[in-house]
């Protein structure tokens, strides 16, 4: 991973970080001690702020940028930009090109809508997203969740 992350980083730059192989299992009832997958991301890149996502298991390769995690502020302030003036209908677009160029949306998404929006909005889709990660599809299987 260290070896991939490095030449991505001779084309885009930015800080590598990898993650440890082995899981906290203090709390989980599957109690295996490693991941099965290994990843890793390039922070701070030219094209990707907050950074490109690399992940390699026996299912694939997935690859990504994004906002993975949003604190509450941030998930309100996201969800405020895509309701209303000229930044959502312009994230649809782009992500509607991105899509057209295969790539896929992950992440998490509630299966309801979110508190203070109408359930016919014309972005209900992107409103119910608790994160937003774009990439292409290597092969992997997508793993949204609803909750």
């Amino acid at each position: 991973m260290k070896a991939l992350l490095t030449e991505l980083g001779k084309d885009f730059g930015g800080e590598i970080k990898t993650f440890r192989q082995n899981r906290d299992i203090r709390f989980s009832r599957d109690k295996s001690p490693y991941k099965t997958n290994t990843y890793g991301i390039l922070h701070e890149t030219a094209i990707a702020a907050q950074g490109l996502y690399a992940s390699i298991s026996a299912e694939g390769l997935v690859a990504g940028s994004g906002y993975y995690l949003m604190a509450p502020d941030q998930l309100d302030r996201y969800r405020q930009g895509v309701a209303g003036g000229e930044l959502g209908p312009q994230l649809a677009r782009r992500i509607g090109k991105a899509q057209e160029a295969g790539l896929e949306l992950r992440g998490e998404t509630l299966s309801t809508t979110p508190r203070g929006y109408p359930k016919d909005h014309e972005r209900i889709e992107l409103l119910r997203r608790k994160n937003l990660t774009p990439g292409p599809n290597a092969g992997v299987p997508t793993r949204d969740q609803t909750t």
